[in-house]
């Protein structure tokens, strides 16, 4: 058995490109295991916690689970509309995961992984309260670059020790800050270094987490303080005025949304984190530390299944700048892109397609435009909508035929190459395969030129045709991972029963039988220039208020 897990979204803003670049191909991943026979399940949920939360919603004047709700029901929404499809969407501040969390932090208590000390931290005499994470900001001790409390998220990107920022400030009102003892929990990570060491070595996925945490190793580790001063959040067992760091509750929010799935399927969820399934984190570069790090770390210390691979995503950049929300360097899924009547499956494409898993993705709306128009119009569209129009307009079905072994080859050797690179986390070459696929196709057409056959050999024109829908066959089952609501409208086009989600990838060689087949539509519609440059404006137009 797999589980397969995204990194949870923060519920504090709407989700953007960013986002997808995690979720879109784990959803893909997911598809694809499915259709090669594997039992594999796939979970998720909102980030509930953290001053992230408190901090947005004390400036909106409304209470972190007001704040929660809100974009809690926005990511559900906006994972239905783009067809990504967990099995179980969780929310880290369900009764489970409180319970979870509590459980599994009194279990390292006991064996001594978790312990208390005196530590000086920053507080605002003004507001009248202690400073944890994002209410702090200053000046990051290694590099000096301008950071927040808990990560130097301009500079050196380390991660921050509570206290550990200087020049505090406030956050919130901008008044430097003092210094107070409190009695915080850490837990003791650098216990783990030898285990970190062997473990990383033998972790699957991609180089560029493995790499990165054995870096950060070699450079040394210190113990976590694993509680903050905040009253929203998961309380630390036998203190009341604490909770649990965010990043303690989150990735347990993997283990509750696991077990909400067991309870409302009948699954095991004991079966997967406390047995032998493969665990697979697909995350964002950002967080590899605590994946890699401190997460394994922790669900050694309680005897827990460790994770199988860890799947890192290179980063995002929009119309060739660092992807900033603050400078208007953002495209929001909903609002600039579902609002405004662009095909889900065309951005899911243009994520998978545009460059490796691990590269920097560079949205641009003109190389978007030119993705769509190019290769899903040109290229996918053209070939599956000749074949289709032509058999319809001739027979009005499939017609009868034999394939031929160079089609059957082509067939069968980008089913063997889609799966090798779906299954080493190559998605934009699983993607350009298929694409290719059609373009075969395309060249088979043109070949065989069955507009002039069919007036002399009307059987020989059906063979052609029939190898070209049995083409289309493939594709509908190997893009259906990528495009989901694509193929299955392609899939109903060539006539064909059952449900292409749950064709398996052996389907794709089998023959078509002769049935009949409904007046085909083009799949994919080409995009004007002064569209893609009218869209491209309003979010220049964002950029330059946001310099204001």
């Amino acid at each position: 058995m797999m589980l397969v897990t995204c990194g949870l979204p923060y519920a504090n803003g709407p989700c953007h490109i960013g986002h997808l670049r995690t979720y879109v191909p784990a959803d893909m991943f997911v598809r694809f295991l499915r259709k090669i026979g594997r039992d594999v399940v796939f979970v998720c949920g909102s980030d509930a916690h953290g001053t992230p939360i408190t901090v947005d919603a004390e400036r909106r004047g409304i209470s972190p689970k007001e704040l929660v709700d809100i974009y809690h029901r926005h990511y559900q929404h906006v994972f239905k509309r783009i067809f990504v499809e967990f099995d179980n969407y969780g929310n880290t501040d369900d009764p489970i995961n409180h319970e979870m969390t509590r459980e599994i932090v009194t279990k390292l208590v006991k064996k001594g992984l978790v312990y208390p000390r005196e530590v000086r931290l920053p507080y605002c005499p003004k507001c009248k309260r202690p400073l944890p994470d994002r209410y702090v900001k200053g000046k990051c001790p290694y590099c000096g670059a301008l950071a927040r409390g808990d990560e130097c998220d301009q500079g050196c990107r380390r991660y921050l020790m509570p206290g550990e920022i200087g020049d505090p400030h406030c956050a919130i009102c901008g008044s430097p800050a003092t210094m107070k003892s409190k009695r915080h929990h850490f837990f003791k990570l650098t216990a783990f270094t030898d285990f970190l060491k062997r473990y990383l070595k033998q972790l699957k996925g991609t180089s560029i987490a493995r790499n990165y945490a054995l870096q950060w190793i070699e450079g040394g580790l210190k113990d976590w303080t694993i509680t903050r001063d905040l009253h929203w959040g998961v309380k630390f067992p036998g203190e009341e005025d604490l909770v649990t760091y965010v990043w303690v509750d989150a990735p347990i929010g993997y283990i509750s949304s696991t077990r909400q799935w067991a309870e409302k399927r009948g699954g095991d969820w004991e079966a997967v984190w406390k047995g032998e399934a493969k665990i697979i984190h697909f995350i964002g570069a950002d967080i590899i530390y605590h994946h890699c790090i401190f997460w394994p770390s922790m669900l050694k210390g309680v005897d827990f299944n460790l994770p199988w691979a860890v799947i890192a995503s290179g980063t995002v950049m929009i119309e060739g700048k660092a992807f900033s929300k603050s400078r208007g360097y953002v495209v929001w899924v909903e609002d600039d892109y579902l609002k405004i009547g662009l095909d889900p499956d065309c951005l899911r494409y243009y994520v998978l397609s545009y460059t490796t898993h691990t590269r920097d993705l560079n949205f641009s709306w003109k190389d978007y435009g030119a993705k769509v128009n190019g290769e899903l119009v040109a290229t996918l569209g053209n070939f599956l909508h000749r074949t289709l129009s032509f058999a319809f307009r001739h027979w009005g079905k499939v017609p009868d035929g034999k394939v031929e072994k160079v089609v059957e080859k082509k067939i069968s050797d980008t089913i063997k190459r889609v799966t090798d690179c779906v299954l080493n986390y190559e998605f934009k070459r699983a993607a350009d395969l298929v694409v290719n696929l059609a373009g075969f196709g395309n060249k088979y057409l043109q070949k065989n030129e069955p507009w002039v056959v069919i007036k002399t050999d009307k059987d020989g024109c059906a063979n052609t045709v029939y190898n070209c829908l049995r083409i289309a066959k493939a594709i509908a089952i190997l893009m259906e991972p990528i495009m989901p609501k694509k193929a299955e409208q392609l899939w109903q086009q060539i006539g064909e029963k059952g449900d292409v989600h749950a064709a398996s990838i052996d389907e794709a060689r089998k023959s078509i039988d002769v049935h009949k087949i409904p007046k085909p539509a083009p799949l994919f519609d080409k995009i004007p220039s002064d569209k893609i440059d009218a869209i491209a404006k309003t979010i220049q137009k964002r950029i330059r208020s946001a310099g204001k």
